[in-house]
């Protein structure tokens, strides 16, 4: 007998922390069925965490929400914990639910061990989810690439037309945003 993966919705994900699955401070998210355990952080990664908190909190106050490491509901069977999502201001703050790809403005990713893995699996996942903005901030190359722009480019098989990479030196716009300049130096 040929071995089989088990495959999760969002529903039964949920109800395996309810019942102690996993533990307490054990990092996982649910990617298109699959339960995946999120690499440790580097000092680099914690770093840059660090200073994007605290550039992004004072840039963003009272024109959108700033989420860190704190789940997005994509579909039925993903449910991702991107480093920061920038989402739409609303009254209840998400107690009603995690920000869908309607509420989002921006999807952040900090990319050292697991630059591969950002760029071979999430881009696709947001793409297809219709994240209209997905950044990662690529410390192996020192650089910022953001994708836009999310299309179907053949069946199953979803994409960004537009890339573009910033420089540590750079200014960048945030999307949707008016005004919000990221100055990557203070970042790099």
């Amino acid at each position: 007998m040929l071995a089989s993966k088990k495959y999760f919705s969002v529903l039964e994900f949920h109800r395996l922390f309810e019942l102690g699955f996993f533990g307490e401070d054990e990092r996982v998210e649910l990617i298109q069925g699959e339960i995946i355990k999120m690499a440790a952080k580097g000092t680099r990664h914690v770093v840059c965490c660090r200073r994007l908190i605290k550039y992004l909190s004072s840039l963003l106050a009272g024109q959108a929400i700033l989420s860190c490491q704190d789940p997005i509901s994509l579909s039925p069977d993903s449910e991702p914990e991107p480093d920061f999502t920038i989402a739409k201001l609303k009254d209840d703050e998400y107690l009603s639910g995690h920000p869908t790809p309607e509420d989002i403005i921006l999807v952040m990713e900090i990319a050292d061990s697991t630059l591969t893995y950002d760029q071979k699996v999430k881009i696709p996942l947001y793409a297809e989810s219709g994240i209209k903005y997905y950044w990662i901030f690529n410390l192996l190359d020192n650089q910022l690439e953001t994708y836009s722009q999310p299309y179907q480019k053949a069946v199953d098989k979803f994409d960004y037309r537009q890339k573009i990479v910033y420089l540590p030196n750079q200014m960048v716009n945030l999307p949707e945003l008016t005004n919000l300049i990221l100055d990557l130096s203070q970042i790099f």
